[in-house]
């Protein structure tokens, strides 16, 4: 806490939160992790006056997700760690899956009572577009363990609780598995609770790196006492395990659907199969795989096409696309995020962004560094290639206009930027009255003061080209 006093920070809290909610300007409000979380919570829509957490599950569905979720086996770990002094702190314990929803919980009875009137109860929804800024919710929107005290709540109904939380990282995908939260009420639950929390949920991923090792060395006996091993161990999410002396395959793998074909680094093609829990990558008869065609420049809707597939792009996933093309070495989760949204960037987003492209463009895009791994055709890049040659004719057909012009990625509008003036540029320089007519046709051409003025000079009075030229510069 940035205030030794509480009571007074309390007060300075309730000022804040007043003018957080009603959009003022406060000279002085709460610590800068707690304010960020309020601007996210109510761009979210939460309304403070909120009495209780959603329900997320029905009884039948929080049995499935209990089940399924690979948290279920270190339940009783949690209940050790933490149990016993939860309850005789009248605390409680809970643990939820990634989204925020709780599916385990224990500790003291009367203060499970009290929680069970705002929703902190098994089945309810505790993400911050959920409930506002909560120990849970603004846990798993940083990825690091968080103290949230009493007043710091966005709801109003929260303000007599406490809660320090954690999230827990899967060692294997590096994706986050849920979170483990200790709450109380505000007088009882000291701040530094979230170091043992943290700690808590470190031990939790120690544990699971640990099943994890087992696992992959299960898999290898297997692996080993087959009579001949034609092909790449990998464990059932894509990691290397065997094989693989050389390193062809890296680190770990996008997996495709088994049977589904992708292209390694030494340019052969592996298809995937089945093998016990995990697979095997083995080399595929000779193919060429399916060249990726990237459709980036114009106002028209941004496309890929693999092999005979078109695929429309979202913006976010055609900028992730343009910059994989302009960094053909590949790029990390961080170097991508940096580049499309500077010092603002958040690597989890772009993994999960990378995630659903994946599944789009199976076996285009390899992993650790990020990297396209299809033969890869693409319209900026053409641009690129005509403006080496200084081939104008070719340049202006191949130009319908900027690069993803809505991108206000920094990578992306300074290749824009370039390219729109190299080809101006050369065409200016060296285009015919066709070329520049063309040009005048783009976004960037259409009201260019020079472009129309070559066009009117360069084209007799009759040819309605110069004609539209001048009503261009006309109306200009």
């Amino acid at each position: 806490m940035s205030y030794a006093d509480l009571a007074a920070y309390s007060r300075l809290l309730r000022g804040a939160h007043e003018t957080a909610v009603t959009g003022d300007a406060c000279p002085d409000g709460p610590r800068r992790l707690i304010g960020a979380s309020w601007r996210r919570s109510l761009d979210a829509g939460i309304d403070p006056a909120t009495g209780a957490a959603p329900l997320a599950f029905s009884a039948a569905g929080l049995a499935d997700a209990r089940a399924s979720h690979p948290l279920r086996p270190l339940v009783p770990l949690f209940v050790e760690t933490l149990g016993r002094m939860a309850g005789e702190a009248a605390h409680i314990v809970v643990i939820t899956d990634r989204e925020g929803r709780v599916l385990w919980r224990e500790g003291d009875r009367g203060t499970m009572r009290r929680a069970d009137r705002v929703g902190l109860a098994d089945g309810h929804a505790w993400a911050e577009d959920r409930m506002g800024t909560n120990g849970i919710g603004t846990a798993l929107a940083m990825l690091r363990p968080v103290h949230v005290y009493s007043e710091e709540h966005l709801v109003h109904v929260l303000h007599v609780w406490s809660c320090s939380a954690a999230p827990i990282v899967d060692p294997d995908s590096g994706e986050v598995l849920g979170c483990l939260d200790v709450s109380g009420t505000a007088s009882s639950l000291h701040p530094a609770t979230v170091a043992l929390v943290g700690a808590t949920a470190r031990l939790a991923e120690a544990q699971l790196t640990l099943r994890m090792h087992e696992h992959d060395e299960q898999l290898r006996r297997r692996y080993e006492s087959l009579r001949s091993r034609p092909g790449i161990l990998l464990s059932p999410t894509g990691r290397v395990l065997a094989g693989d002396p050389g390193g062809i395959a890296g680190e770990r793998v996008p997996l495709p659907a088994p049977g589904g074909r992708m292209l390694l680094r030494d340019g052969r093609v592996a298809v995937l199969e089945p093998f016990a829990d995990g697979y095997l990558l083995r080399s595929a008869p000779s193919a060429a795989p399916p060249t990726l065609r990237l459709a980036l420049l114009g106002d028209g809707p941004p496309a890929a096409v693999l092999g005979e597939r078109r695929l429309p792009l979202s913006l976010r996933h055609a900028e992730i696309l343009a910059l994989l093309a302009l960094h053909p070495r590949g790029l990390s989760a961080e170097q991508l995020s940096f580049h499309l949204y500077g010092d603002d960037g958040n690597p989890v987003t772009i993994r999960a962004e990378i995630h659903r492209l994946r599944t789009q463009l199976r076996g285009t895009i390899g992993a650790k560094p990020y990297r396209l791994t299809s033969p890869l055709e693409a319209d900026f890049l053409q641009v690129r290639r005509l403006l080496a040659a200084g081939e104008p004719a070719s340049l202006a057909r191949a130009y319908p206009g900027p690069l993803l012009p809505r991108s206000e990625s920094p990578e992306i509008r300074r290749e824009r930027d370039e390219l729109e003036v190299q080809v101006r540029t050369c065409l200016l320089l060296r285009g015919s009255p066709d070329d520049l007519w063309t040009y005048a046709q783009t976004s960037s051409g259409r009201a260019d003061v020079q472009v129309l003025e070559r066009i009117a000079a360069s084209l007799p009075s009759t040819d309605h080209r110069a004609a539209a030229a001048q009503a261009r510069l006309f109306a200009g």
